[in-house]
């Protein structure tokens, strides 16, 4: 009979193809109107990244091949989005855009592993510093997720904050957080348990301000892709491991 951790990452892996495959509505629009607009790539080369690294987390870990599965799909998935915007950016920011993809999704994971893998024989060392790493990178991207927190206090508008990506927040940091514990994984825990914070700290933060009347919101198709890209923001910050 499977352990209990493995029923708890398979439930960690459909709430987190749920979150990757968020982004989709946002990117049907991109190639509906065959421009990026004033949609930023930033969210989702950082995304690719982090799942980058998280797979091979997984693979060179014993016993955290769920990790390795969904964040290899996430890194599918991301590639896409990716792949999108480069294809339908304007030229000035298309080259912007494959200079900081080079460097983030090519060179920077290639040095990392390299890096590991040199440094230390020893596979649980190299497992550890990898996740050290990825740990790392993942609680950085939680000033996303505090951006829209601000957002919301300063507008007295939930807009910019929907309530499912909140709610999936809350989720993937609790699913992740429990499977960690059951793992003994302190590098899975760690940024899953503030994801798990965060989300509860949205979910109150809606909860207050969704009856509320806003205050300094602009209307028009500016303010439509700064929803979204605040929802994009959002979603690219949860740990998907």
């Amino acid at each position: 009979m499977a352990e209990p951790s493995f029923y708890i990452g398979v439930i960690g892996n459909v709430i987190s193809v749920l979150v990757f495959l968020s982004p989709v509505e946002t990117f049907w629009k991109i190639v509906k109107r065959k421009s990026t607009e004033e949609y930023k790539s930033l969210p989702y080369i950082c995304t690719l990244l982090g799942s980058s690294l998280w797979t091979y987390y997984g693979i060179v870990t014993p016993g955290e091949y769920l990790v390795s599965t969904v964040n290899g799909f996430g890194a599918l998935v991301e590639i896409i989005y990716v792949s999108l915007f480069l294809f339908y950016a304007p030229r000035h920011l298309k080259l912007n855009t494959i200079l900081v993809v080079a460097i983030l999704n090519v060179f920077f994971p290639i040095v990392a592993i390299a890096a590991t893998r040199s440094a230390f024989k020893d596979e649980k060392t190299r497992s550890q510093s990898m996740g050290f790493i990825c740990a790392g990178l993942n609680i950085i991207m939680y000033g996303s997720p505090l951006s829209a927190m601000k957002t919301v206090v300063t507008t007295k508008s939930v807009k910019y904050m929907p309530f499912w990506l909140s709610f999936f927040l809350f989720l993937n940091g609790a699913i992740w957080g429990v499977y960690a514990s059951l793992q003994h994984d302190v590098f899975l825990l760690v940024p899953n348990g503030v994801g798990f914070v965060f989300g509860t700290m949205q979910l109150i933060l809606y909860g207050i301000y969704r009856n509320a009347k806003p205050v300094g919101l602009s209307n028009g198709s500016s303010s439509e892709i700064a929803a979204d890209e605040e929802e994009g923001l959002t979603s690219r910050a949860p740990l998907l491991s």
